[in-house]
């Protein structure tokens, strides 16, 4: 995770300028992203991608020190034409065209302690309400709102919108739940089960009972976690006929090996399934995690933002009245740099500056937020891994072309600097694999934001889709 804080930025920055290339840090981890001719060539159809795509709305990625880019900066491409080409990709057909959701298990009495492994540690529950005190520490009586996870269907609700052209559907799910495992004596009385915290638990499905490995978390954070890789495993057994791919939703942190401190999600892409936990997106932990919210994505894009993660000085002044010190947005009359852009400049309409305006217009996501902010921001985040894990169920690789929500991501800082839309050329995949028009898919994004715009993410999302459909109108 990056060590940079938003300590390293003034509070409530206002984004004056914005920056579409990679970080001065994408040099040094030897990052070479492709030219513009194969960005065009990438998306199956480089005319139309020539006249329709540019910076200020499609970014590049941001490549930031421990960045996934950063770590790995060599991971293959997949264009249009590999992706299509892909032996192991699973087609849509008319009897497999159905995307399930599976709400979080239940807990049966027999293992009801098993609640408590959800629930963050009492240190780290703490700390949320310090820095809590510490953002409104002399503007009003700090308060603390209590954070709700959200609803499941919600979550349903974006998937469908953004995998406009499949049935997405919730999974009925009365049938399945944690359950003792029994091996020995462990099925046992409650009282003793919860002293001995076993090893293994069970997961009921409509089926059978599969065995899911549990461990004690490395860092303490939540008492114990459950293998990702067992979940997989009964993820598949859960399949219905006509499910084209099932998403398990679970509330426990999760491990995949002895090397992982934890992990978020993971999809088992051939076998069309995929598992994603909310434990660690709790904005209560964002403390413990150093998640950013005053430059989470569009802010992550701030120039001000990504010099302070890589070091080197600001050359934008954080204020709202300081317009920008060079002609068209450059920070330096010098050396123009036109990867850098006014986000003041009313005549820059770019989706990119639409977002950022949405998102400064809101209150800052630093001071006090209500239940139902949090919430909101709990859930934005389980959308963004939801909607990207299913990609890869659709046979959509991790994308190096574009800052997109189909980027690779090294950890939760990281996580929440990346865009929810999909770049021009997985946008190209996930049309031809649903069947739906460019239009019609953003049309259900929009109209699910705007019942949810009191969230930055989905404000700033409404805001960019709105901005880049009067770009596709214009382009004819």
């Amino acid at each position: 995770m990056s060590s940079h804080s938003s300590s390293q930025t003034p509070p409530f920055c206002t984004h004056p300028l914005l920056n579409t290339e990679p970080s001065t840090h994408a040099p040094k981890a030897k990052y070479r992203r492709p030219t513009p001719q194969q960005l065009a060539i990438a998306t199956g159809n480089p005319n139309k991608a020539t006249k329709i795509t540019s910076s200020a709305t499609f970014p590049a990625p941001l490549v930031l020190p421990e960045d996934d880019l950063f770590l790995d900066p060599r991971y293959s491409a997949q264009n249009f034409r590999s992706w299509l080409r892909e032996g192991n990709r699973n087609e849509v057909t008319f009897e497999k065209n159905v995307i399930y959701v599976a709400a979080p298990p239940a807990v049966a009495s027999d293992v009801g302690f098993i609640s408590s492994w959800s629930e963050p540690q009492a240190d780290d529950a703490a700390s949320h309400i310090r820095a809590s005190k510490r953002s409104y520490a002399g503007l009003v009586k700090p308060a603390v709102a209590a954070t709700v996870p959200p609803r499941v269907q919600d979550v349903v609700d974006y998937l469908a919108a953004f995998y406009c052209g499949l049935d997405v559907k919730l999974l009925p799910t009365s049938r399945l739940h944690f359950t003792s495992w029994e091996q020995g004596n462990l099925r046992s009385s409650n009282k003793r089960a919860q002293s001995t915290a076993p090893r293994f638990i069970g997961l009921e499905t409509s089926t059978e009972c599969v065995r899911i490995r549990t461990r004690a978390s490395p860092n303490s954070v939540f008492k114990r976690q459950l293998n990702l890789d067992d979940l997989l495993d009964a993820a598949i057994s859960m399949l219905p006929d006509d499910a084209y791919a099932l998403l398990l939703l679970v509330q426990h942190d999760l491990f995949e090996d002895a090397d992982d401190d934890f992990v978020c999600g993971r999809a088992y892409g051939g076998s069309r399934v995929a598992v994603v936990s909310t434990a660690r997106y709790n904005p209560d932990l964002d403390c413990k995690h150093n998640v950013e919210r005053e430059h989470a994505w569009p802010a992550s894009h701030c120039s001000a933002y990504m010099n302070a993660c890589c070091g080197a000085p600001s050359q934008a002044k954080v204020r709202a009245s300081k317009k920008p010190e060079a002609p068209n947005g450059d920070a330096s009359a010098a050396t123009p740099d036109h990867s850098q852009h006014s986000s003041t400049d009313k005549a820059i309409t770019s989706p990119l500056h639409a977002a950022v305006s949405a998102h400064t217009a809101l209150p800052s996501p630093t001071q006090f937020l209500s239940t139902a902010q949090l919430t909101g921001l709990w859930l934005g985040r389980i959308c963004l891994t939801a909607s990207h894990e299913l990609g890869h169920c659709l046979g959509i690789d991790h994308c190096v072309y574009y800052a997109c929500a189909m980027q690779g991501s090294a950890s939760l800082v990281e996580d929440a600097r990346q865009p929810p839309y999909l770049c021009p050329v997985d946008l190209a995949k996930m049309l031809r694999a649903t069947g739906a028009s460019a239009e019609e898919r953003y049309a259900a994004l929009v109209s699910f934001c705007d019942r949810h715009l009191e969230i930055h993410l989905f404000a700033a999302f409404a805001a960019w889709i709105r901005s880049r459909l009067v770009e596709l109108d214009a382009a004819g």
